[in-house]
């Protein structure tokens, strides 16, 4: 089947999400046309698939390789997957915005991709096939230090959340980023980051509760 296909009435789109990230799904604005067509253990039949849960499993549908596929994968980088997969940022809290990242390698696929995000009620914006994308490299710097400074003393979690979202008006604190999207997602994301750039080493304290969180 051709990969160039046309972003059709009545496209048929299979998910594989949690139940989590399906309550988020069904709060956006999807398209009235489109069949969402949840992933329950079997392949079926679809346009288009979108894996939500693959940063963590196996590739649910590694073995489509005539449709888009669009995976959430924040550490493995497009040259290590299928042509015709498009990598999203879908980690904890990064779902439920209105925008999302996305990066292919697939120049003859990227309209497509972005057609099928905005039908599921994304805006997307395409960023460099890098490691942590954009955001996720910013927040996990943000939090590793923030673990440096209490381990220093300097304040206390509760302080040092507090100071950051009067300081810069994000919506959560280091520490409640931390927590809300993974200690251990945020150590893996440190560690493959710091094989090329040391400003990325984790602190030890963070690598430390990263062990004992659920």
């Amino acid at each position: 089947m051709n990969l160039h296909l046309h972003f059709i009435i009545n496209m048929q789109i299979q998910i594989k999400a949690s139940a989590e990230q399906k309550a988020i799904l069904f709060l956006k604005n999807i398209d009235a046309s489109i069949k969402i067509l949840w992933f329950e253990n079997e392949i079926v039949n679809a346009d288009a698939y979108i894996d939500l849960e693959v940063e963590n499993e196996s590739l649910a549908f590694q073995f489509i390789n005539n449709k888009p596929v669009i995976v959430n994968s924040v550490i493995t980088l497009c040259k290590n997957l299928p042509n015709n997969y498009c990598r999203i940022n879908a980690w904890n809290t990064f779902l439920d915005k209105e925008k999302i990242e996305a990066s292919t390698l697939n120049e003859n696929l990227k309209s497509i991709f972005q057609k099928i995000l905005w039908a599921i009620g994304f805006k997307v914006f395409f960023v460099t096939d890098i490691v942590g994308l954009i955001s996720l490299r910013a927040i996990a710097m943000i939090i590793n230090e923030a673990y440096f400074g209490l381990m220093d003393e300097i304040s206390t979690k509760q302080e040092i959340d507090i100071a950051m979202k009067l300081g810069t008006n994000y919506p959560y604190g280091p520490f409640e980023w931390g927590e809300k999207i993974g200690l251990k997602n945020i150590e893996k994301l440190l560690i493959e980051l710091a094989k090329t750039d040391t400003r990325y080493i984790p602190c030890e304290l963070l690598l430390q509760e990263a062990q004992t969180f659920n």
